[in-house]
């Protein structure tokens, strides 16, 4: 018993340094901004037809949907998610407010599924991360839905969102690990890489630290007081202003903010499931040394 004791307050040491890199309740992760994350979990491994990314853009109803008014304290201006990585080099964008020919890139979240808290973002795969399992080699030249492997691996959804809270005006980087490892099929409608692929900023050039200054909101516990004016519809059409705007993953390891893929959001609090998820292998090693 004597060695359980340091040796099990190591471990809980561990875990909660590991776990405090994201801010997680009830499934939901908190960013920097208005925008709470429902889906994927960090470290997920992802494939499928398409990247599939869902927020709640009302801080779990603490901001109204838009339009917002002229003259509101608190609003979301837009919100940009890309996928990069240093791995490979390659810094995709899902979307920027502006959709591409094809939905390459697709257009403003915002104005998706009016009445809807929830945004769905569904984006397909680019060519070059057609393919099973972890990355391969890169081959000779060929057709775009045989290029497969060139560009798998791990990535950063990174969540920009550009916003008023009470009055002061921010930009915030809000990045999520993933792995493109699970399978991905060729389907008709996969964007060619460099067709959605932009030149890839250093993390100083980033500068997410300083970006993210006001840091994680709207975590339970948190006290701040959202500002607003005007009634927001959920609706873009301007005739239905009377609308009264209701509109009511396991972690793995496989991707993580120090492979170097940029910046890794620094959380306030952390849940005890997030604890146990990181725990569980380290208690089997305690049970070893035991």
């Amino acid at each position: 018993m004597s060695l359980l004791k340091p040796i099990f307050l190591l471990v809980t040491f561990i875990a909660k340094t590991t776990a405090l890199d994201f801010t997680i309740s009830n499934g939901q992760i908190f960013t920097p901004g208005f925008a709470v994350l429902d889906a994927p979990q960090p470290g997920t491994p992802l494939g499928g037809d398409t990247l599939e990314v869902a927020l709640d853009v009302t801080a779990n109803g603490k901001l109204q949907l838009p339009p917002y008014g002229d003259d509101s304290p608190s609003r979301i201006n837009s919100i940009a998610i890309f996928l990069y990585s240093y791995d490979t080099g390659r810094n995709f964008t899902i979307t920027n407010g502006t959709a591409s020919k094809g939905d390459a890139s697709l257009g403003d979240i915002m104005k998706s599924e009016p009445g809807s808290t929830v945004k769905h973002v569904r984006w397909a795969w680019p060519t070059c991360l057609i393919g099973d399992g972890k990355p391969e080699p890169k081959q000779p030249p060929s057709p775009p839905m045989m290029t497969r492997d060139n560009d798998r691996g791990t990535y950063n959804i990174s969540i920009r969102q550009n916003f008023r809270l009470n009055g002061d005006d921010h930009y915030t980087i809000f990045d999520v690990p993933i792995s493109v490892t699970n399978n991905i099929m060729f389907t008709g409608l996969n964007p060619p890489c460099d067709s959605v692929n932009n030149p890839l900023l250093t993390p100083e050039e980033i500068d997410a630290e300083s970006a993210n200054d006001v840091g994680i909101l709207f975590a339970p516990g948190d006290a701040t007081v959202v500002q607003q004016s005007g009634t927001g519809t959920g609706d873009d059409d301007d005739d239905d202003d009377d609308d009264d705007g209701s509109g009511i993953g396991p972690t793995k390891p496989e991707g993580n903010p120090g492979d170097g893929l940029g910046a890794g959001s620094r959380a306030i609090e952390s849940t005890l499931a997030s604890y146990l998820i990181y725990l569980s292998p380290l208690v089997c090693l305690c049970v070893y040394i035991l």
